[in-house]
């Protein structure tokens, strides 16, 4: 495998804390470029994992910081909010840089192209739908960072190539050097507040995005909420960079948006309907149409044309875990929105439904479930698990049948059950719906094993064997590329 070159790295020494996937790739690869190498997880599994590969293993907590260059931090490590892994206290102390393996990549690929897709929901499915557009119009494209694969294990790119990058608020803030060509805000609600020491801190990070942009570069940025709409218009108004306004349901000036179900590019000013949204059963509801306008946007922005960026809408399949629809059983669709861990996530997928069969719960985030009010009346029941189940079922208790089910499994068992009774004494089209609101450590490593372990328990719905998705949800998932991350 191709991997890139960390040679700059050669005879100095480097340490690496966290040994998920990301920690992983980065030793990796430092190793490969003739860096001394200094592994170390706080975890005994991941470090015996790293040693059986024969990466060095030394504890960083009792090391010589004077001999490291660079800590390279997976991106679930705490650095400052809500207190510093002592390793990083200790690295700072000594004047140690502390970066993210997509730092090392940014520094290894200059002269490459840098797309960066940030938001508190939706940015892996808009850098998907981003990176299949380009593939389908034929340039030379990578994908990666916060989703799927880690930063240092793509593929090598030319100058004419564009690595496309999910970006968490934990990657933007240790990645300091990297200038995004397109830079993509899509939306900002309160979430990872304590990594951020609260909401201010959490959008300051989202907003290092748009980091040494200048007039060459292109910002695209969601207006359909408040604080987003006031980080376009202060960038709008210093104008540094280009600036593209992007909405999934409302009259975006001079950028790209949806009225009525059709995509509209008024970025030249000409108000163009390009294509209507309504028939791409992969991109539902008003949050992916949000989506589809951002994907859109970039790729003109890239000089793509808009034809060819109609086709690409039409042919993305989706993602796992993102509203999927897993299967339909009876009449009743079972839908798989596990990457939905906080309450903004899921009232865009309540929205999206008429009859929901609700379940929910797992390790609540700050706000719990505020905000889906508007949505109760689309709830026939709720089938809760997890730690939340309790704290949930408080809130929820007199507004519809609350089923407190403490598993997954069972909860989709009770859920099929009350479906596909509704279904077939009242003629409802009911959806079992799981968008927990929630993170997933309370019982899963991360919320691809969540939704795999939904795909399952509908599999023995019908006795059948479940797919499962690639995604790799082994130990260490916090410390890794994916996960809940921001």
């Amino acid at each position: 495998m191709a991997r890139v070159d960390l040679g700059f790295f050669g005879g100095l020494t480097v340490a690496v804390l966290g040994l998920g996937k990301s920690g992983l790739s980065a030793a990796r690869a430092l190793k490969a470029g003739g860096a001394e190498v200094w592994a170390w997880d706080d975890n005994d599994d991941s470090r015996a994992r790293a040693a059986a590969e024969g990466l060095p293993i030394v504890d960083l907590t009792s090391c010589d910081w004077t001999q490291p260059v660079s800590l390279i931090l997976s991106p679930g490590i705490p650095h400052s909010f809500p207190a510093p892994h002592p390793v990083t206290e200790l690295a700072r102390d000594n004047n140690c840089e502390i970066i993210s393996d997509i730092e090392l990549l940014a520094r290894a690929q200059r002269g490459v192209r840098f797309v960066g897709i940030t938001g508190t929901n939706g940015k892996s499915t808009t850098t998907a739908l981003i990176a299949h557009i380009l593939g389908q119009a034929g340039r030379k494209v990578a994908v990666g960072g916060n989703l799927g694969i880690p930063a240092l294990e793509l593929e090598p790119l030319t100058q004419d190539g564009i690595y496309v990058l999910e970006m968490s608020s934990y990657q933007l803030e240790i990645t300091r050097s990297i200038t995004f060509d397109v830079a993509v805000l899509l939306n900002i609600s309160p979430d990872h507040l304590d990594r951020h020491g609260g909401f201010d801190g959490y959008v300051a990070a989202k907003k290092l995005v748009f980091h040494r942009q200048s007039l060459s570069c292109t910002a695209v940025i969601g207006i359909d909420d408040d604080t987003s709409r006031g980080i376009c218009e202060a960038l709008a108004a210093a104008q540094e960079q280009r600036v593209i306004p992007v909405s999934g349901r409302k009259t975006a000036r001079g950028g790209v948006y949806v009225c009525d179900g059709t995509l509209i590019d008024d970025s030249d000013g000409k108000a163009q309907e390009i294509l209507d949204l309504r028939d791409l059963p992969h991109l539902p509801g008003e949050h992916n149409a949000q989506n589809a306008a951002a994907a859109y946007a970039v790729a003109r922005a890239l000089g793509v044309p808009g034809d060819r960026i109609a086709q690409g809408l039409r042919s993305f399949g989706g993602l796992p875990h993102r509203q999927e629809l897993v299967d339909e059983i009876e009449a009743v669709r079972y839908v798989n929105d596990s990457k939905a861990t906080n309450a903004d996530a899921t009232a865009r997928a309540l929205a999206c439904y008429d009859t929901v069969y609700w379940i929910a719960g797992g390790r609540a985030k700050e706000g719990g479930l505020e905000g889906l009010e508007v949505f109760y009346p689309r709830i026939a029941e709720v089938f809760l698990i997890g730690e939340a189940e309790a704290a949930f079922a408080s809130v929820l208790e007199g507004r519809f049948p609350v089923n407190r089910c403490g598993t997954l499994a069972k909860a989709v068992s009770a859920a099929a059950k009350a479906a596909s009774f509704a279904r077939r004494d009242h003629g409802s089209n009911p959806v079992v719906l799981l968008s927990p609101a929630c993170a997933s450590f309370d019982q899963f490593p991360d919320f691809e094993a969540r939704g795999d372990a939904f795909k399952a328990a509908v599999a023995k719905l019908r006795g059948a064997p479940a797919a499962a998705s690639n995604a790799d949800s082994g130990a260490g998932a916090r410390s890794s590329v994916g996960g809940d991350a921001a």
